[in-house]
């Protein structure tokens, strides 16, 4: 057997059907458009939407409304109820350790919020704490320290 001997198997291969090509070519005169309106004329499809005339569903359903802001920083939200359960006195609290505890994902950033109470001493480092949980940290003779990090710069168009 040689490479040029080498065949498709038979039915494999389907010529193109040459349309508007005379009676003879099976497709000729319409070539398989019917007969006039607009399905007939180049260019003659409906809108991916349209629906007989009939007032179209993206036209009926409300308007979504406001915008997304594309600068969004997302962060990690950790509440201090949290902390209080599941980290020992003068434990060191960092976004790693939280991360192992299974308390955050693998986002970016953590932000501490007030929600519930804290008793115990600790130290907790953040990207970002709300007032308040800022005052019941060191209120129980913790320390808040604020993690460094940088807003990317805006796009100017």
């Amino acid at each position: 057997m040689k490479l040029s001997d080498l065949r498709p198997p038979k039915g494999a291969k389907k010529s193109k059907t040459r349309k508007g090509r005379g009676i003879a070519a099976g497709k000729g005169k319409t070539a398989g458009r019917g007969t006039k309106g607009q399905g007939a004329r180049a260019g003659g499809t409906k809108g991916p939407y349209f629906e007989g005339g009939q007032l179209p569903l993206v036209r009926r359903l409300p308007h979504v409304r406001g915008f997304k802001n594309i600068y969004r920083q997302e962060f990690e939200i950790v509440n201090l109820d949290t902390l209080e359960t599941k980290f020992d006195a003068n434990a060191q609290v960092t976004p790693d350790t939280l991360r192992a505890q299974g308390i955050i994902d693998n986002g970016k950033r953590v932000k501490v919020l007030g929600r519930g109470e804290i008793t115990k001493a600790l130290a907790v480092s953040a990207h970002s704490f709300s007032d308040s949980a800022k005052e019941k940290i060191t209120a129980a003779g913790g320390t808040a320290t604020e993690l460094a990090w940088q807003r990317p710069p805006r796009k100017i168009r």
